[in-house]
């Protein structure tokens, strides 16, 4: 039987930033630890596209609106 894939909960990714607003690119610090275990935080440096960017941004829009309890921020 073949092992089952490891679960990673992220728990928050810091420092999105880019060299201008123009960038194609942003790098970060991904935050993560193996779902449902008390292991230690790994920290991750990731680089991202913009176009990963907008696209998460439009599906945890629609993920959050459909959410029941959210309330957007002011």
């Amino acid at each position: 039987m073949p092992a089952m894939a490891e679960e990673w909960e992220i728990l928050t990714l810091r420092g999105l930033t880019a060299t201008d607003e123009r960038a194609d690119e942003f790098t970060g610090t991904l935050v993560i630890h193996r779902a449902g275990t008390s292991e230690p935080v790994e920290n991750v440096i990731v680089r991202v596209k913009r176009s990963v960017v907008r696209e998460l941004h439009e599906n945890l829009g629609r993920l959050l609106k459909r959410s029941t309890g959210f309330v957007r921020p002011s």
